[in-house]
């Protein structure tokens, strides 16, 4: 393995434990000091989510490519934008980077380190959300600027927080490091597998539209 690729990988495994440990950890920073408003609890997981995704893309972008996420990885694949070679090592990195940010989250606010969501989240409104959700990232980070999309990518996801009944996980990576926390932002395990089949699905409806719009030789 090059230098190159290392530092690829590295930064997809620190930048996804970041991504993980901002949206669990404040969601539980947001439930402790919104004495039982869900709405206060649901802001304060925006702001910190659309604030520290602004910064870890330009931080970690011009490395890696900030994928953090695995849809985004397999449509740069489809793309020819990245060896498909490396998709499965971009999978583990984002796969063990978020569940060390879910472990980091829970021990910094004194909880079990290791432990498994009970949060139920199913029904057709909300899995009808979650394809939703990813569709508006992945069209978002195929027609946006290159120069703009940490901030576009940053918006997208604050604004989905609210319009989507699921409240915009739109990341298998994400999904996977939630169970790990029994917490505001958790997902039970028995829930994972149909969020994570709309992520999919979403992604493909969104490189369907940007094929159908001419761009895809862009």
């Amino acid at each position: 393995m090059n230098t190159n690729l290392r530092l690829r990988l590295l930064s997809e495994l620190v930048g996804t434990a970041l991504l993980l440990c901002i949206v669990i950890g404040s969601g539980i920073m947001g439930v402790n000091l919104s004495q039982g408003n869900d709405a206060i609890a649901l802001l304060a997981n925006t702001m910190a989510t659309v604030f520290g995704l602004y910064v870890l893309i330009e931080l970690f972008g011009p490395i890696g490519g900030a994928h953090f996420n695995p849809v985004v990885t397999a449509t740069m694949v489809l793309l020819k934008r990245l060896p498909k070679t490396e998709f499965l090592l971009y999978l583990l990195a984002q796969l063990a980077g978020a569940a060390l940010g879910a472990w980091l989250a829970n021990v910094m606010f004194g909880l079990e380190p290791i432990q498994t969501s009970t949060k139920i989240r199913e029904g057709l409104g909300i899995w009808v959300g979650e394809i939703t959700a990813t569709f508006g990232l992945l069209t978002v980070i195929l027609l946006s600027n290159s120069q703009r999309i940490s901030s576009l990518v940053a918006a997208y996801i604050g604004a989905a927080y609210w319009f989507t009944s699921s409240t915009s996980f739109a990341n298998p990576a994400a999904v996977f490091g939630r169970m790990f926390s029994d917490t505001f932002a958790g997902i039970a395990p028995e829930s994972s597998m149909p969020f994570v089949l709309a992520e999919c699905l979403g992604a493909v409806l969104a490189l369907a539209l940007f094929s159908l719009m001419g761009l895809a030789k862009r």
